[in-house]
């Protein structure tokens, strides 16, 4: 995947410097929008970048079991505009997390250990990759790059 994303910018930088500033911007801009609109749709599917499903949540120790209670989805409020920045400009583009939800993506996208609560003990969390270029992602920064430069 590494190696995919570098030839593409190899020869996406070499057409990008063909471009005025603005419209490598304004570029950059859509692209970005579309990125970050797959991972949104990414995440609500509860997928990795490589098509597999995310671990499943451990299951709660209530006091008292809930019957018919409704499951929610893991990174519903997370997946939002507000918390998914989007920084562009003429040379990059950046999605990513700011902030406590930048620590709370950090801890689910590498399986790191975290405290949950101030007064919970260490819990290990499994991977589960938020953000992350798929394949289909690629295909789309190259379309609308060719896009562009056929119109």
């Amino acid at each position: 995947m590494n190696e995919d994303l570098r030839a593409l910018e190899v020869w996406a930088g070499a057409l990008l410097a063909k471009l005025e500033p603005k419209e490598r911007r304004q570029l950059n801009q859509g692209i970005a929008r579309e990125l970050r609109r797959n991972q949104q749709q990414r995440i609500a599917a509860q997928k990795n970048p490589d098509g597999t499903p995310y671990a499943p949540r451990k299951p709660r120790q209530a006091l008292r079991s809930k019957q018919g209670r409704v499951k929610q989805k893991m990174f519903t409020k997370l997946r939002q505009a507000r918390h998914l920045k989007l920084q562009s400009d003429a040379g990059n583009i950046a999605i990513g997390f700011l902030g406590r939800t930048a620590r709370l993506a950090r801890v689910h996208q590498y399986g790191l250990r975290d405290r949950p609560g101030r007064s919970s003990p260490d819990v290990q969390y499994n991977r589960r990759e938020l953000l992350g270029f798929a394949d289909a992602d690629l295909e789309l920064i190259r379309d609308r790059l060719l896009d562009h430069l056929a119109r």
